[in-house]
């Protein structure tokens, strides 16, 4: 097992109550933080409490930082359509601020390949949807998929589902790093500390307790807790279905490199594989028998997925990756809602005071412009302004009745 070097709790806050208390200062919490303290209509007071301020282990550090629109379900694509908008306009949403950049974004697209006419006729019904809400997806023959990119093999391919239009790689770090200075700047405190227990009456949320001793009182208190979210809302008494889960990822250089940027292909193995600069990404899930939940400290490679699923997938769909090195690996955590790997945000329906924004098994980055703005929104106003996210909300949880969403990587 790897431990990772964590920074010492030493923070002491300033006040000792707060109108929001974010426990979690990873993209949600610092998303969630920003546009909250950008809201004309909030005056109040935020703490945001990070037990690792250097990040180095955290989700939002391992990001593998893409978005995409092909998913099969609307509110899905939605998030995403206005993920892309706000990393296309990045400076804007800053404010015009000109110490702010634009975003890199590599919009190599999105390749999924259907090995099968089961998965086929699913891409197919994916791609109207996606479509019929302004996406670019279009479905490709074997043939077409030669046409646009001859480095591939298709034999065993029914069709691939493809998208140029704001699908790809974004600068996650940059658009990171500016959340968290800019909403400091707006009055937001950032806190090197724990939150090890939280205080509620059954209607409503009291207060925070801090590593360090002190009782914070608090009007709101937002999960934001990535991994830990599960242990968060414990402290609460309630149960959420979210886990660490390994994800692993492999830099590679290639002995014959590509003529082209290589989409982000999703193999019929599961394996995905892109351009990466000038090298290249790959990764995969374990096997669903080699995949537990672990522990939040454990970051740790277990076996050889590259050598026994990776390698050989990415040799057979593009056969130039025949002879590649592998030059950098690491293992990232998923935060991972088992019950269907979607987020959950919202409210406790209730302990309205108590909001999650957990859970987004792997597609967190991408997401994280749309929750800040709703979790903004619902502390602002009471409710979903912009995009409606009720779906994804806790009562699901209660209710033991998964939202339904094929298109997970």
């Amino acid at each position: 097992m790897n431990t990772p070097k964590l920074m010492p709790v030493i923070g002491t806050p300033r006040d000792t109550a707060y109108d929001v208390v974010i426990i979690g200062g990873g993209i949600m919490g610092s998303s969630a933080a920003w546009f909250l303290s950008t809201n004309p209509d909030f005056d109040g007071s935020m703490l945001v409490v990070e037990r690792d301020t250097s990040y180095e282990f955290s989700s939002t550090s391992r990001t593998n930082a893409c978005l995409r629109h092909q998913f099969s379900n609307a509110i899905n694509i939605q998030i995403s359509q206005f993920g892309a908008e706000f990393v296309r306009n990045f400076q804007r949403f800053m404010g015009h601020d000109p110490e702010v950049p634009e975003l890199a974004f590599d919009d190599f697209g999105y390749m999924y390949l259907a090995g099968d006419d089961g998965f086929a006729a699913e891409l197919r019904a994916n791609q109207a949807l996606q479509e019929s809400l302004g996406s670019g997806t279009k479905i490709l023959t074997p043939a077409e998929i030669l046409e646009a990119y001859p480095f591939y093999n298709v034999d065993g391919i029914v069709c691939g589902s493809h998208n140029l239009i704001d699908e790809g790689y974004f600068d996650s770090g940059t658009m990171f790093d500016w959340m968290r200075r800019k909403a400091r700047r707006n009055g937001v405190e950032y806190l090197s500390n724990e939150v090890v227990g939280i205080d509620q009456d059954g209607a409503r949320v009291r207060s925070v307790e801090l590593a360090s001793g002190e009782t914070i009182h608090a009007g709101i208190v937002v999960n934001a807790a990535g991994p830990r979210a599960v242990s968060v809302a414990e402290m609460a008494g309630f149960e959420l279905p979210v886990e660490p889960r390994r994800r692993y990822t492999y830099i590679f250089d290639a002995a014959e490199p590509l003529d082209r940027r290589l989409p982000l292909t999703i193999d019929s193995t599961g394996v995905t594989c892109r351009t990466d600069g000038g090298l290249y990404m790959a990764g995969c899930p374990p096997e669903p028998e080699d995949d537990p939940a672990v522990a939040y400290d454990d970051f740790a490679f277990v076996g050889d997925i590259w050598e026994d699923k990776i390698w050989p997938s990415i040799a057979n769909r593009v056969p130039a990756f025949e002879r590649v090195k592998v030059v950098n690996r690491w293992v990232g955590h998923y935060a991972y809602n088992t019950l269907d790997t979607n987020a959950v945000v919202g409210p406790h329906p209730e302990v309205k005071s108590f909001i999650f924004v957990n859970g987004f098994s792997g597609h967190g980055m991408q997401q994280s412009p749309a929750m800040g703005r709703g979790v903004s929104e619902l502390i602002t106003y009471g409710e979903y302004r912009s995009l409606d996210l009720t779906q994804l909300g806790y009562q699901r949880i209660l209710d033991n009745v998964p939202f339904r969403e094929t298109a997970v990587i």
